[in-house]
């Protein structure tokens, strides 16, 4: 077994238990293998979990796989459970890959930080190196960020650096505002981007030009002046992507907030 990561590697040698998780059909060896590690650690009164993020990635067949061992292992009361982390399509890709994933798991909605708590991840971080920041301040934050996580963090950062004296103020973060978008611009969005075919750019231009959302197919494929069958397949393939996600039957959103800001910006 070796796990790599950039130039770190762990190898651990042993000789593999004939007969245990070698049918070849994944299905069956990986829940042989789950309920394995599950009785072991019964046995010695612990416990086994499964972190796994950007669940939504993982192939059909795979998830199917995963889902039945974890099937399997509960009906054995064994402990074993995973703490998985995915875009809002997640519960629909489970429920297609089984049909008892819904049952079996429990599914918590993460969206984005309400007002106050937004507010509060900026505030008490400036309180506890003894400084401050207004409410005028706080609340422009909060707006501008939409409170996504990550660009509260940006925010904060960029706030901070902007400011002269305590406290932070509503035109520090004006500035500051600039400078969390041009770092976005060149980092976080950007990697989206370059990763999109020409197809996919333009899709996202054209919704882009309806606001944020969430859209209507419909309205996507009139503002691209195509038939919404045409560039049915450039949607899924965004959606696989996590560039978009389906809030309702007919309906597409983008996955991260201010993206369509940054498509006006990058395609004029």
């Amino acid at each position: 077994l070796k796990v790599k990561f950039d130039d770190l590697e762990v190898a651990l040698d042993f000789e593999p238990e004939a007969g245990l998780a070698d049918s070849g059909d994944l299905e069956t060896d990986l829940a042989d293998l789950i309920v394995a590690v599950g009785e072991a650690a019964k046995e010695r009164g612990s416990a086994m979990i499964l972190v796994i993020d950007e669940l939504q990635y993982v192939p059909e067949e795979q998830l199917a796989a995963l889902i039945s061992a974890l099937h399997r292992a509960s009906q054995k009361q064994l402990p074993v459970t995973m703490l998985g982390a995915g875009l809002p399509q997640l519960l629909g890709q489970m429920g297609r890959a089984k049909s008892y994933a819904e049952r079996l798991f429990e599914f918590v909605a993460v969206g984005p930080l309400e007002a106050d708590a937004a507010r509060a991840a900026i505030r008490l971080p400036v309180e506890r190196e003894e400084e401050a920041i207004d409410a005028a301040a706080l609340d422009a934050i909060a707006a501008e960020t939409q409170g996504y996580p990550y660009f509260l963090q940006e925010w904060g950062k960029h706030s901070w650096d902007a400011a002269d004296a305590s406290p932070i103020t509503a035109q520090d973060v004006a500035a500051a505002t600039q400078s969390a978008l041009a770092e976005l611009d060149s980092s976080f969005f950007r990697v989206r981007f370059d990763r999109l075919t020409p197809a996919e750019k333009r899709y996202l231009r054209g919704m882009a030009t309806l606001g944020p959302g969430p859209h209507r197919s419909g309205d996507v494929a009139e503002a691209l002046g195509v038939k919404v069958s045409s560039v049915a397949p450039t949607r899924n393939s965004l959606i696989a992507k996590g560039m978009l996600y389906s809030p309702a039957h007919g309906d597409t959103a983008f996955t991260v907030p201010l993206f369509d800001a940054f498509m006006r910006r990058v395609m004029p």
